[in-house]
């Protein structure tokens, strides 16, 4: 069990970022860093108030502010990124910014550090291009067309990854990168095809899948994603390696998942079929072997019961969940 140590998590506000930090808050100090704590995950959490926990609105792309912080912590765990297909397309060149120039300060700051003892850099199961069926780690990343907008996400994360090893190899830092495979639960706000899903469901309304449906995913829920990343944080063994983390059994077609979705809800929503106006992924699907021999990871959550959580959770907070959604409908503007 990790304790008695100062963490910074970047993106501490989002989904995954508030769900690492509830499991590790009792018994060690975090620092949250993020540009908002509100209408996201933390705004839902149960940290707020809590006196092991530190907040700090700063943006990644200043590095001063980042080095301040990271001077006198134990561990890292680097998630801050844009997310979103419409937003990365819209807002290239930020997304471009704050994924790898982001990444770039988190490492030449905690590389000043000689105390710190484990970084973990988030990086993408998009690095494997439109159709990764049971993708290893060491598969061979697919570089897809520069003239594609939605693929600058891909690659400002694989450039992250090639940064994050290369602080391994020349200057010893402990880095693990993580390759995230569609993580969904309570909690998790913003523009999400679960989420998305789970509201048109409980108000009746029709559910939009793009394209023919078939699109494939394997879903990995939240507490399941935790298990690896404590694992990752703990185990000297995952030093300098990096891990596919998702749920290969909870595999479904995307219309399969909106038909799932509006039995559980008990809904009489229908299922339209929409023409997208981006690149989609035809199939997503991660090997987990390797974390399963070197962190002893085996899911447990299967796709029925995490999604029966996630909507007793939409249900609890749907009035606010609601609200929010409409206000950032209103209030986007394009950087």
């Amino acid at each position: 069990m990790i304790s008695n140590k100062r963490i910074l998590i970047t993106g501490g506000g989002g989904f995954i970022g508030v769900a690492l930090a509830e499991r590790l808050v009792e018994n060690n100090h975090l620092a949250l860093l993020d540009l908002n704590f509100e209408g996201n995950a933390f705004s839902y959490s149960s940290l707020q108030g809590n006196i092991n926990i530190t907040l700090e609105k700063i943006d990644i792309l200043d590095y001063q502010k980042v080095a301040r912080i990271a001077q006198d912590v134990d561990i890292v765990v680097h998630m801050a990124a844009m997310v979103g297909v419409q937003e990365i397309i819209t807002n290239s060149l930020y997304t471009l910014d704050v994924n790898y120039i982001g990444t770039s300060n988190v490492l030449k700051a905690i590389s000043e550090n000689p105390q710190c003892k484990r970084v973990v850099v988030f990086s993408t199961s998009e690095i494997f291009g439109s159709n990764a069926f049971r993708t290893s780690e060491n598969g061979d990343s697919v570089l897809a067309s520069v003239e594609d907008a939605r693929w600058c996400y891909c690659i400002s994360k694989m450039a992250s990854e090639h940064l994050g090893f290369a602080y391994y190899r020349q200057r010893g830092l402990p880095v693990v990168v993580v390759r995230p495979f569609n993580v969904f639960g309570p909690k998790r706000v913003g523009d999400h095809v679960v989420l998305r899903f789970i509201l048109r469901a409980l108000s009746n309304e029709d559910l939009e899948v793009y394209g023919d449906g078939t699109q494939i995913r394997a879903w990995c829920y939240i507490d399941d994603f935790c298990n690896a990343l404590l694992q990752c944080l703990e185990k000297e063994e995952a030093v300098g390696q990096a891990f596919n983390i998702g749920n290969p059994l909870n595999t479904v077609t995307i219309y399969e998942l909106a038909k799932k979705i509006v039995l559980l809800c008990d809904s009489k929503s229908k299922i339209l079929l929409k023409k997208p106006d981006f690149t989609d992924i035809d199939v997503r699907v991660p090997n987990t072997s390797k974390a399963r021999k070197t962190l002893g990871y085996t899911p447990q959550v299967d796709l029925e019961e995490g999604l029966i959580r996630t909507i007793e959770w939409v249900k609890t907070n749907i009035e606010e969940i609601s609200a929010h959604v409409r206000k950032e409908q209103r209030t986007y503007i394009p950087k």
